[in-house]
Order: C-alpha cells, then sequence, then structure tokens
C-alpha cells in the first residue's frame, strides 16, 4: 500500500521542471479549444448528413496523413529545432480552425469543406504528433519521461472531458461557430508558451545525408529486435480500432437513434469518456508503471475496454451508456501511455522521432480505417450492433495475442539504459533566437 501511495504522490514530479510546466499549462489551454473542435465538427457533420459513415470519412480523411506521411515526418522530427516545428504547426491548425468558424458561421458550409479541411489538419497533426511527444522527453528527460507522458495524457483527457461538455452548451446556446472561434484563439496560448522555452534539441544532424526513407529502415530494422515493442505497437492499434471508432463515428448517431438525445446527451457521452480517461491518468495509470508485468497490464486493459464496449451496446439509458463508455475508455490511456514512455526509453536518443512516428502509425492510422467501416456497419445494421461487434473484437484479441505472442504474458518491464552512438548534445541555448 505504501509503494501505491508513493507512485500516486510521484506521479507530478515533472511539474518541477519550469519549461515542462510552461509547456503543459499552454497545452492545458489549447486542448480544450480542441475538443470543443472535435465535438463540434462532429455534430456537424451528422447535422449536415445524418449519416455515420460522413463521420468515418471525416476521420479517414484527417488520419490518412498518418500512414502516408510518416517515413518522411520521422526523420524530419530527428532533424529539426521541435520547438520551432510545433509553433509551425499550431499556426497552421489555427488557420483552419477559424476557416471551419468562417463557413459555419455564415451558414455556407458544406461536407465537402469539412472533409478537406480535415484532410489538411491531418497533415499538419501528422508533424505535431510526433514531434509533441519526442518534445516531452526533450522537456522532462528520460529519468522522467514516462511520467511526462502520463501528465500529458491526464491535460488530455481532462481537456477532452470539460471541452466536450461545454461544446454542448456552446452549440446549444450559440451555435457550432463559437467553438470553432474558441480553438481558433486557444493555439496563442501554446505558440506564446513555446516562445518562451528553452531547451537543448536532442535531434542530431550527423544523418541527415540519408534520405528519409533510409532513415525510416533503420528504425524497422531496430523495430525488428524489439519484440516487446512490437506487442506494444499490436495493443495500440488494438485498442484504437475498436474504442476509438466509436466516438468518431457511431456516438453521434448512438446518442440520437439510440438514446433519443440531440448535442447536450451526445456531450455528456463525450464528457463521460473524458472524465473516465482522466481517473485512468491520475490513479490507475501511476500504479500499473510500478507493476513489472506490462503484458498482463495491457491485456487486462483489453479485457476492461472490451467489457465496458459490450455493456454501452446493451444499454438503453443516458447514466448507463456513461458509466459505460467511462470505462470502456480506461484501456487507452493505459495502453498509451505504456507505449509511448517505453518507446522513448527503449529507443536509442537519436531515433526517438522515428519510432516515435512509428507508434503513431501503427496505433493511429488505423483509428481511421477502423472509424470509415464502422461507421459503415452502423449505418447498415445499426449502431447498437456496431458497438457490440467492437466489444467482442477487442475481446477476443487480446486472448489472441496472449495465445499467439511468445513470452508475452511474462513480460518484466525493464528500463534499459540509452545507448547512442552520437556524440552529446550542444549547450541549451540562452538568448533570443
Amino acid at each position: 500500500m505504501a509503494n501505491v501511495f508513493a507512485a500516486l504522490g510521484s506521479a507530478f514530479s515533472p511539474l518541477r521542471l519550469p519549461n515542462f510546466r510552461l509547456y503543459i499549462t499552454s497545452q492545458l489551454i489549447s486542448n480544450v479549444g480542441t475538443f470543443l473542435q472535435v465535438t463540434a465538427q462532429s455534430w456537424v457533420v451528422w447535422s449536415l448528413t445524418g449519416s455515420s459513415a460522413a463521420n468515418g470519412t471525416v476521420a479517414l480523411l484527417n488520419g490518412l496523413p498518418l500512414l502516408l506521411l510518416t517515413p518522411w515526418v520521422g526523420a524530419w522530427v530527428d532533424r529539426l529545432d521541435r520547438r520551432k516545428l510545433l509553433t509551425a504547426t499550431q499556426i497552421g491548425m489555427m488557420i483552419v480552425a477559424f476557416i471551419l468558424a468562417t463557413l459555419v458561421q455564415s451558414n455556407t458550409v458544406q461536407l465537402w469543406h469539412v472533409l478537406v479541411l480535415s484532410g489538411v489538419l491531418g497533415i499538419i497533426s501528422t508533424f505535431d504528433l510526433t514531434a509533441h511527444q519526442t518534445f516531452l522527453g526533450d522537456l522532462a528527460g528520460m529519468s522522467e519521461v514516462r511520467k511526462a507522458v502520463n501528465m500529458n495524457g491526464m491535460v488530455l483527457q481532462g481537456s477532452r472531458m470539460f471541452g466536450s461538455v461545454a461544446a454542448g452548451w456552446i452549440i446549444a446556446q450559440m451555435g457550432p461557430a463559437t467553438a470553432f472561434w474558441i480553438n481558433g484563439f486557444s493555439f496563442i496560448s501554446v505558440i506564446i508558451g513555446l516562445s518562451l522555452i528553452r531547451v537543448a534539441n536532442a535531434s542530431r544532424s550527423d544523418h541527415e545525408h540519408k534520405s528519409p526513407l533510409s532513415q525510416m529502415g533503420d528504425a524497422l530494422r531496430f523495430l525488428r529486435t524489439q519484440p516487446r515493442m512490437q506487442d506494444m505497437y499490436m495493443f495500440t492499434a488494438v485498442i484504437t480500432s475498436c474504442f476509438w471508432s466509436i466516438p468518431l463515428a457511431l456516438l453521434p448517431a448512438y446518442a440520437d437513434r439510440v438514446l433519443g438525445g440531440d448535442a447536450a446527451v451526445y456531450s455528456g457521452l463525450q464528457g463521460a469518456s473524458g472524465l473516465g480517461a482522466l481517473l485512468t491518468l491520475l490513479f490507475i495509470v501511476p500504479i500499473t508503471g510500478t507493476m513489472k508485468r506490462g503484458g498482463v497490464v495491457m491485456v487486462g486493459a483489453l479485457l476492461v475496454t472490451g467489457s465496458a464496449i459490450l455493456l454501452l451496446g446493451l444499454s438503453r439509458s443516458l447514466p448507463l451508456s456513461m458509466l459505460a463508455v467511462g470505462v470502456a475508455i480506461s484501456g487507452s490511456p493505459i495502453i498509451f501511455t505504456m507505449a509511448m514512455g517505453l518507446t522513448q526509453l527503449m529507443t536509442p536518443m537519436e531515433m526517438r522521432g522515428r519510432l516515435i512516428s512509428l507508434a503513431t502509425m501503427i496505433g493511429l492510422g488505423v483509428q481511421p480505417f477502423a472509424a470509415l467501416l464502422m461507421g459503415g456497419v452502423g449505418q447498415v445494421i445499426g449502431v447498437e450492433n456496431a458497438i457490440l461487434i467492437n466489444g467482442t473484437m477487442c475481446i477476443l484479441a487480446a486472448i489472441g495475442l496472449v495465445l499467439t505472442r511468445r513470452g508475452l504474458w511474462s513480460w518484466q518491464v525493464v528500463s534499459p539504459p540509452q545507448t547512442s552512438s552520437l556524440p552529446d548534445p550542444a549547450p541549451i541555448p540562452t538568448g533570443a533566437d
């Protein structure tokens, strides 16, 4: 019990670092705006089309760049100044938000507008996601990186809970355009925060003579020697496919057709999932982070998620549905924080951007295809039946991974020392750029 309280107490230790504290605070503000936009956009698409498949198509275009651009993105994140790269991505996402706000405000928005802007946002987000995860390691250092990833998840899910719930009220009272405007302005907090941060960049230029594809080939050859890292990536792909297709493609239709609700009911379900993820990150992830049996932890997370998804598919009441979606999401932060944190610890410093881009591609790249598929399935056989299929697949995948991945069940998590053939980092800059 003392170890449990110690783990909970030390979960916030990265906040002692001024750069990390500044960055994560700015992310908190920006992420609230992001989830205002995510919720409002899903409702706008549903209002325009009445189709869960349409929301699946939007998710596909948003996530497709993860699969197409990863070989280049990972290499560039390892080469470039990540702080400057993140500043550029914030400006790009801000412009997209303002364009959407203008279209919705003027009542000229059409589905093709949302599809095109989702593709553009997907391209920008591909760079942003990889640079952001790698930048956490730059700010916190390898000794604190798992806790930094966990804290980033807390901020993300806390923002998701508040942003999703607030979106329902904002859409009902002021219209969805307001959510897009707020999101656009929220990026200013990150831009200001990044301008104040001074941190040594861990990227290197030693291998710039290699092409991005050649550098990604080096990363793939390293990954082939790491069966446990492969396992973590498989688990992220499963949890993404089975759970995240629900809020992306099925939840608006579920709120409307199964529960007979409106935007407020939909945002309530989104908020419940955010609360479930936040509580998991606050109380469960710090404990599972101290457990050595990594395979047991991830299998358990999949089984809990699958069972809760089945409950969601069977539910016809809002309170029970909110409970089900809150429990169902709990497996995601457990698996994602373990995968992202251990990837940074298990990877040579000069390869972190590439391996994190691979983790992002494998874990999130399948998300849009799953959303498109399940959105179409929900359109044909009913959204509740599509949800039941997802829950069943999640449980079967957990069993299948235990039976087919040798050594997974007995895997003992250790943190190997960082190895690198590269010279020591340059001194931390102290002046203006």
